[in-house]
């Protein structure tokens, strides 16, 4: 496939996409989308680990405005009758959901989906039901990770250990980076963030939020999070919040008890802060090593009526309402590979080097 790629990019998606193949064979059910905000203009990309997962304001107004035209695009409302099992979805129905809550989220995204009548479901971590804005930790910890690639440090708690990555090819540091998101979910918020605070002393950091990112509007949007006061804005724009935990770790590498509070209690923060139901996660990172059958069952027992994968996506059967596939949209996608991966083709083209 990696040889394969640039000819199905450039040749065959545009030609398939051209000549309705797409449409015409897509399977019937439930595509749902994942997006994770829009691009801020002017916003410079750093690194793709880093803005990979955000689209230009162009790109997603074409985006929504082909499946308005070739798919059945339902609301949040509908997915819920769904879930209750109190309707049936459209045979190509599209669901629109967005991971993290971002400042641009509502700043460039919500404005492109009311131009377009669209509504979508914004999952947001416990840290958006509070009035000081943050950032991802993991996002974070990724700024520190590029600003040490010539600096060494290392900070320790209760066991675990942060040390510099100082791999400057990017494919190694973001496995790097990835293996340190996985060891550092395993401990609980209050070490994790003291293990981020003295890695940012030693590195002379400490004002990468405070000062950097807070005096930047341009970094504010793409890099923190929405507050409580901000998130009652999209309630307001006509959108639905759903959960994305208390603090976004890898759900797999927590006890039971720590990965079951992390949805509980989200649902809970969430449902009191904004006064509305919260009838759907999203597991953080989503893909099948950070979740599995023990999440799913603790999305259930947590009250909620539907939980997204971000993996597998593209029309087909849901098989569980708590492990519902979505098609990831990334930065580099063209409008054809888009397509390809909400009608399904894009995953079936893959499975059988698998």
């Amino acid at each position: 496939m990696r040889f394969v790629s640039p000819f199905l990019k450039r040749v065959v998606y545009p030609c398939l996409a051209k000549s309705g193949y797409f449409r015409r064979t897509a399977r019937q059910g439930l595509c749902a989308i994942t997006y994770h905000g829009v691009m801020p203009d002017s916003y410079r990309a750093r690194d793709p680990a880093m803005d990979g997962a955000l689209v230009r304001a162009g790109n997603f107004r074409d985006q929504l405005r082909l499946i308005k035209s070739r798919y059945h695009v339902i609301t949040p409302g509908e997915m819920l009758e769904w879930a209750e099992n109190r309707a049936r979805l459209p045979k190509q129905a599209v669901l629109l959901t967005c991971d993290d809550g971002l400042l641009n989220n509502l700043t460039d995204m919500l404005p492109i989906l009311q131009e377009e009548n669209l509504r979508c479901i914004f999952f947001v971590t416990g840290a958006s039901a509070g009035e000081v804005a943050t950032t991802l930790w993991y996002e974070e910890l990724y700024l520190i990770l590029l600003a040490a690639s010539e600096r060494k440090f290392v900070s320790s708690v209760d066991n675990v250990i942060l040390r510099a990555c100082s791999e400057k090819n990017g494919k190694k540091r973001r496995a790097a980076w990835g293996d340190i998101v996985k060891e550092l979910s395993q401990v609980n918020s209050e070490d994790r963030n003291t293990l981020m605070a003295e890695a940012r002393a030693s590195l002379g950091l400490e004002e990468i939020v405070t000062s950097t990112i807070k005096n930047d509007p341009i970094l504010q949007k793409r890099l923190l999070l929405l507050t409580s006061p901000q998130v009652k804005q999209l309630i307001d724009g006509g959108m639905t919040i759903g959960a994305h935990t208390l603090t976004h770790p890898v759900l797999s590498k927590l006890s039971e008890d720590c990965a079951f509070r992390e949805m509980a209690d989200s649902r809970r923060l969430l449902e009191e802060v904004f006064s509305i139901p919260v009838w759907a996660v999203a597991y953080p990172f989503g893909d099948h090593e950070a979740v599995g059958e023990r999440e799913h069952q603790m999305a259930a027992k947590a009250g909620y009526k539907c939980a997204f994968l971000n993996v597998d996506g593209g029309f087909g059967e849901v098989k569980s309402r708590f492990a519902i596939p979505r098609a990831h949209v990334t930065a580099e996608m063209s409008l054809s590979e888009f397509e390809a991966h909400v009608t399904g083709f894009y995953n079936r083209l893959k499975r059988p080097a698998q």
